[in-house]
């Protein structure tokens, strides 16, 4: 059974209530005069409890920092994306109206400018109201509310489970407030006291501070209030929902009215501007606030969700990621990135165009672009045709195709033959040419092949159970010069380039250039364990690629891709981010070498006169077509573009692409990269190349001239050059075969190496 009170001490009798008004009015003289009152005199007054809790409070109390949203902006300082738990947008006090200063005054405390922190005569007639009436009223100074507010937010920084929620507080709960707002007055002016409480107070939902709430109802700054907003403004405090304009328009306009009142009769306002007010509508202009994270993003929402990830990464941010949670929706961080939006908005568009979302047969296909600044590794476009939903559904996810799992991403997709050109690097770096002639017609090794892999155990591997190696169109199991199998991306030419190398050459230059191997879910860097990896099979991310391909435009030079340039918070504090991380990986020779072959692809076969060069680029289609790509560059972008499958990526039959419903049309029987992803990269760089320089690759060598012959065998000689040049034209023409594929695509693989399926 519950204790009886006493009726001293229950205010929900009269007698309580006069006692609860002599004593909190005793502590009031108190804290007032400085607790300069003697214990004992407080104790005549019965509040020896109360003194208690007064001398064990501290003088002050530590203000934590009032949480302000974040931003992360564009390399040009546009706002992507706003991040809150409240939307507050501080201001100076010189920076909000005048009217709002006197509206919020008149209602909250008329007597703001004359008091210490505590205002007595405001404390006696609330305490007449409270004993005349069943009705509560309290009389808390602006001074008071304003630490109320200071101590709720220190309470929710420090997760602490007391409430000082008006309502909720009990004797010793307003005895603290009593003092820490004597103690307030003391280290704050008027002025400052009344800026940190216009922008510190709720007005509605996740809105705090006038600048949100003018901004919020009306569409204008805090400065342009007029007389009737104040007031409807200043009104709302007291209850943000019972007086919100938007939903009960009747009560806010009768509030705004009595406060309209307040102010006439503190001559805050004349007679003839409270009589205009009080007829106005109430004129509401409301705008819609931007949405807490990258769901209100738009086409950036997928690079946004990348840079949010790699900021709750960033250990100089907090110890952990709670703490930097914390500091992205409190923290007032400035995240300056590298993105260009106005290009992504062009990637996003032409990702939604190659395989429109919309379609219902696109329910696993898709398509991603992402571009990288060859010299800075600098992102600046990252793109995908889907929209950027947590609640998921057809054409929605917030899966970013173009970045490893442990960013948020879906973990790469098979390379397919844009796996090629390492294999080249390869083979010039162990003295070999471009001219070089190799024996592309052997397209079986048995299981007792020998792989020469100097960075394994055992020095070498084998593709045990054999590897049966095919290429796309017929016709091309016969002699050619390196050059020639790579333009037309023969797989036979690649492995038999690749039987004659180190196969840890190759991986090496893989590893340098940032590459990892996502098969295994885990991110591991690419192994020479399984040959077939010369040909596609590795799982890489489309950012990896753009970044790889980065260095072939930059003479070798590999940067790491970063996103974030500057993290800053709001007293001007910077934070470590990833710097310009770039290093010299490939021989200049040899870069220039690969780009001279390279540029052939995207001029002749891609972009067809449409992209702007000096262009290079390298296609990609797997087995099965469930991956497909063009990755190319100038020297001032390097773009990687792919489209396919994105949970059923296996290159098995029962998930090929080819003759598939895309776009809720039957797609070809022949489909590679020329079918969607090339296309896709021109569009998008057709316009893109402008924005950046376009310089040229360097010279590729060239094959030396034959020696001169001899004098007496001129005649023999002359009709072995006309052979030799009758030779050259036919590797150096298109193919006039017959094909599976398209003249343009890749040459896809049959054969399994080490149990694998291997890739174009």
């Amino acid at each position: 059974m519950a204790a009886k009170k006493s009726p001293f001490f229950d205010t929900a009798t009269t007698l309580g209530k006069v006692v609860a008004f002599f004593g909190i009015s005793a502590l009031c003289g108190v804290l007032a005069a400085g607790m300069l009152v003697p214990i004992a005199a407080i104790a005549k007054t019965g509040l020896t409890t109360g003194n208690n809790i007064v001398t064990a409070l501290p003088s002050s109390f530590e203000k934590l920092p009032i949480p302000e949203p974040s931003t992360i902006l564009d390399a040009d300082g546009k706002t992507i994306a706003t991040f809150y738990q409240q939307n507050r947008q501080p201001v100076k006090l010189d920076d909000i109206s005048p009217n709002m200063r006197k509206a919020i005054i008149s209602v909250e405390d008329e007597r703001f400018y004359e008091h210490s922190g505590i205002d007595p005569k405001g404390i006696a007639r609330a305490v007449v109201g409270n004993l005349t009436s069943s009705s509560r009223s309290g009389a808390s100074t602006l001074t008071q509310q304003y630490v109320n507010n200071l101590l709720v937010n220190n309470q929710e920084l420090t997760g602490s489970a007391e409430s000082t929620v008006s309502g909720q507080k009990d004797y010793a709960d307003k005895i603290r407030e009593l003092k820490y707002a004597v103690a307030i007055e003391k280290e704050m002016s008027k002025d400052e006291i009344l800026e940190g409480y216009l922008n510190l107070v709720l007005f509605s939902g996740r809105e705090y501070g006038v600048q949100a709430a003018a901004q919020h109802f009306y569409s204008i700054d805090a400065k342009d209030l007029n007389v009737q907003q104040s007031a409807m403004l200043a009104g709302m405090v007291q209850l943000p929902n019972v007086y919100n304009p938007l939903n009960n328009p009747e009560r806010s306009i009768d509030r705004r009215n009595k406060v309209l009142g307040n102010m006439y009769r503190a001559d805050a306002i004349t007679k003839k501007e409270y009589d205009k007010a009080v007829k106005s509508d109430l004129d509401l202009k409301p705008s819609k606030s931007q949405s807490s994270g990258c769901y209100s993003a738009g086409d950036d929402a997928f690079f946004c969700d990348l840079a949010t990830e790699l900021v709750l990464q960033n250990e100089s941010l907090g110890k952990t990621r709670e703490d930097r949670e914390n500091m992205l929706y409190r923290g007032g961080l400035t995240v300056k990135t590298t993105l260009n939006s106005k290009l992504n908005e062009k990637a996003a568009k032409d990702a939604r165009k190659a395989i429109d979302p919309e379609a219902k047969s696109n329910t696993d296909v898709a398509s991603a672009i992402v571009s990288v600044e060859p010299g800075t590794g600098n992102i600046l476009a990252m793109a995908q045709n889907t929209a950027y939903d947590p609640a998921g559904g057809h054409g929605k996810t917030t899966l970013n195709y173009s970045v490893e799992r442990s960013l948020g991403g879906a973990g790469g997709f098979q390379a397919g033959s844009t796996m090629k050109p390492y294999t080249t690097l390869a083979w010039l770096k162990e003295g070999h040419n471009m001219w070089d002639t190799i024996d592309a017609r052997r397209d079986h090794y048995s299981g007792s092949y020998d792989w020469k892999a100097s960075c394994l155990p055992t020095g070498s591997t084998r593709a045990y159970g054999g590897w049966d190696v095919n290429n796309a169109s017929i016709g091309f199991k016969r002699k050619m010069k390196v050059n020639y199998g790579l333009k037309w991306s023969i797989n036979t030419a690649t492995v038999a380039e690749a039987a004659r190398l180190d196969l840890c050459n190759i991986t090496d230059y893989t590893t340098k250039l940032g590459l990892v191997d996502y098969d295994s879910g885990k991110g591991e860097p690419i192994s020479a364990t399984h040959p077939s990896f010369v040909i596609g099979t590795p799982k890489i991310t489309p950012l990896a690629q753009a970044a790889a391909f980065a260095a072939f435009a930059n003479k070798g030079e590999y940067c790491e891709p970063r996103a974030i340039m500057s993290i800053t918070d709001k007293d001007g504090t910077d934070y470590k981010v990833k710097k310009e991380t770039c290093s010299q990986e490939i021989d200049p020779t040899y870069v220039a070498d690969l780009n001279g072959t390279l540029k052939s692809i995207a001029t002749d076969r891609v972009s067809k006169g449409r992209v702007s060069g000096p262009i290079a680029g390298k296609t990609g289609t797997n087995n099965w077509s469930t991956s497909t790509w063009f990755v190319g560059y100038t020297t001032g972008i390097s773009t990687a573009a792919w489209v396919g499958r994105v949970n059923a990526t296996a290159a098995e039959k029962e998930n090929t692409l080819q003759g598939s419903m895309i776009n809720d049309q039957r797609a070809s029987m022949v489909l590679d990269s020329s079918t969607y992803a090339a296309p896709l990269w021109v569009d998008f760089m057709e316009e893109a190349v402008h924005e950046y320089e376009r310089n040229n690759f360097g010279s590729a060598r060239r094959q030396p001239p034959p020696p001169k012959p001899k004098e007496e065998d001129d005649s023999k000689s002359d009709s072995d050059e006309k052979d030799n040049d009758k030779e050259e034209k036919k590797e150096d023409s298109k193919p006039k075969e017959k094909s599976s594929s398209t003249p343009d695509s890749d040459n896809g693989n049959r054969g399994n190496g080490n149990g694998k399926k291997s890739d174009d």
